[in-house]
């Protein structure tokens, strides 16, 4: 790189009007890099406040039709969809997951009623939130989270939430070769156009803990997940796990958490080239509430930093709670 030395130089020139700053900007963000994560519980006319992520809900299916309209009317062009499974709807083998009434499905349907095509709809496929031990996966004798049995379920619950008019399915359950199987499934059922964004790089972390008091699996986990989520140590191995995900079919790739894991994302996109999401999970939301609470810096500014952060290392969009406020910011 050439560059003419002090004072030929002043690298404050472009810094010192906020038109010039806006004209120098390397990294941008719209409403349109965002992705809102939305909760869905069981009975009528409900908005059921979580208590470890603060401004963050639960809803009924009847109440999800107003959050997606104002996504539309926010530009945020895509939502994803996470059930609250009642207690005595959940079980060993996860069952609920493939019934097509259940939370997810009538989810879709009432979004896709209210708004058409207007905005897309994201569907986690994991069965965590329909075990009532808590596990991605079905669960043998000794506890062990088993994978090809697993991925038989995986197959059969994306193909129920793409007959309900899912547009992106998002496994996040990090099975070996569920991609691949899912894909498989989508074209031989004639959803040729439904998206796979997998989770490729879920790593085993500490910041999910009010997004499992969300949906209900936190107080009925046994064990942990890390003989399946990622060791938070390993950088090539996300790289691995990326590439056999591209390889069996994935149209995007997501990275989570975020911010503590820049380097992957870093990585990754100059690796692939595919599009990269990352997901701001909730004990990173938790974090910007809790030190906007006591003080250590403002909201909004923290907020837009880290997402900034995220995008600027090649982010192609962002799944956040926040997405509501960053969206109103980024459009004045």
């Amino acid at each position: 790189m050439i560059q003419a030395s002090y004072p030929a130089t002043r690298l404050r020139r472009t810094r010192n009007a906020g038109w010039s700053r806006r004209l120098h900007r390397e990294t941008v963000m719209t409403s349109a890099d965002l992705i809102w994560p939305l909760f869905v519980t069981s009975g009528t006319g409900i908005e059921d406040p979580v208590a470890s992520l603060p401004g963050v809900s639960r809803w009924s299916v009847d109440r999800l039709a107003d959050r997606a309209r104002e996504a539309v009317a926010l530009g945020i062009p895509c939502v994803a969809l996470f059930p609250n499974t009642p207690g005595d709807l959940r079980s060993e083998d996860g069952a609920e997951a493939l019934n097509p009434d259940n939370l997810m499905c009538r989810a879709i349907r009432a979004i896709r009623d209210a708004c058409g095509e207007d905005i897309g709809i994201l569907t986690d496929v994991a069965l965590d939130p329909y075990t009532s031990h808590g596990q991605d996966g079905l669960v043998d004798a000794h506890g062990y989270v088993v994978n090809d049995d697993t991925v038989a379920v995986l197959v059969d619950q994306a193909i129920n939430q793409a007959n309900a008019g899912a547009d992106i399915i998002a496994p996040s359950d990090m099975m070996d070769g569920r991609v691949r199987a899912i894909r498989m499934a989508l074209e031989m059922n004639g959803h040729p156009n439904v998206q796979i964004m997998s989770y490729a790089a879920k790593y085993a972390s500490a910041f999910y803990g009010p997004f499992r008091d969300a949906v209900g699996s936190g107080g009925l986990l046994k064990g942990d997940k890390k003989c399946y989520q990622m060791d938070p140590a390993n950088a090539d191995e996300a790289l691995r796990e990326i590439a056999l995900d591209i390889a069996e079919g994935a149209d995007s790739v997501m990275v989570k958490p975020g911010l503590a894991y820049l380097d992957i994302i870093w990585r990754a996109k100059q690796a692939f080239g595919i599009p990269v999401f990352a997901y701001q999970v909730s004990g990173e939301y938790a974090l910007i509430e809790a030190g906007a609470a006591a003080g250590v810096g403002d909201r909004e500014a923290l907020l837009m930093e880290k997402l900034v952060a995220l995008k600027r290392a090649g982010c192609s969009g962002i799944v956040t709670y926040h997405a509501p406020l960053a969206a109103r910011l980024l459009n004045g």
